[in-house]
């Protein structure tokens, strides 16, 4: 989203402290950003992520004179799990591969700007609005399962032996549901996209304390990575920041269905 209107963003990644290399991939553009963390051997899961962000970024980077509409995005997740399946039947070692992805594009709904989210396996989109942080993307992870069920709480999540493994995933067939909200804009708002190398690493909280310090977006990119790898950094960890507003952003009355759920969550990486 670079620095078009009202609306900054930053993006920030390692490598972390134990893997060797990074499948974490991410986009900043002028109407579009996402995060994606790649799964597979022999170097496929940063191919997986690699392909995702490649096949948002024709729809963020498009200076057509129609605006994006949310549609756009959802076609733009479809074609991209399309592009890690005619990958892996290429190359037979690429066989498996996936990726989560977790996206924010800047759209209009009736001639008035909004936010779209779309997200599929367990990286996350935060909102801060009015000071408080909330997750508004759905854990597509078997302990989110666990939690949601009542099995697990949310503090046993984050240290749960399956807290990696995810439920859903770009790279299959067919592909399973992706998870989308439409919602207005807000004077003041900020969003946090992030890989689990993050969330694995920090609490809620601490991101949240992390992510309402200044208004740079850059600088609070790299402070929650640093804090994320001076945590631990078993994973390569990977955000996108975002700072304003689209053009036009007041507070008009939300459509109760299609807002983003409120309060914060603990839950799984």
């Amino acid at each position: 989203m670079g620095t078009t209107g009202a609306v900054v963003a930053a993006l920030a990644t390692d490598v972390g402290r134990v893997r060797a290399h990074n499948e974490d991939a991410a986009l900043v553009t002028a109407d579009l950003v996402a995060v994606a963390d790649g799964m597979g051997g022999h170097a496929a899961g940063e191919v997986a992520s690699g392909l995702a962000i490649e096949a948002l970024r024709s729809v963020g980077e498009s200076e057509g004179s129609d605006e994006l509409r949310p549609k756009d995005v959802l076609d733009a997740v479809q074609a991209a799990n399309r592009e890690i399946l005619r990958s892996a039947a290429r190359n037979p070692q690429q066989t498996g591969m996936a990726t989560t992805l977790a996206v924010l594009a800047r759209v209009s709904v009736g001639g008035a700007p909004h936010w779209a989210v779309a997200n599929i396996g367990d990286s996350r989109v935060y909102r801060v609005l009015d000071g408080r942080m909330s997750q508004v993307s759905t854990d597509h992870s078997e302990v989110a399962e666990l939690v949601s069920l009542g099995l697990l709480t949310p503090q046993e999540a984050l240290v749960h032996p399956a807290r990696n493994i995810v439920t859903r995933c770009l790279g299959r067939d067919p592909l399973e549901p992706v998870d989308s909200w439409v919602f207005p804009p807000h004077a003041g708002e900020r969003f946090l996209l992030c890989t689990d190398g993050l969330t694995n690493e920090l609490r809620d909280g601490a991101i949240a304390r992390i992510l309402l310090d200044g208004d740079d977006p850059q600088a609070i990119a790299d402070a929650l990575v640093r804090a994320a790898v001076d945590a631990g950094g078993r994973d390569n960890v990977t955000v996108v920041v975002v700072v304003g507003s689209p053009d036009g952003a007041g507070s008009p009355e939300a459509d109760e269905e299609t807002a983003p759920r409120n309060g914060s969550s603990e839950g799984s990486g």
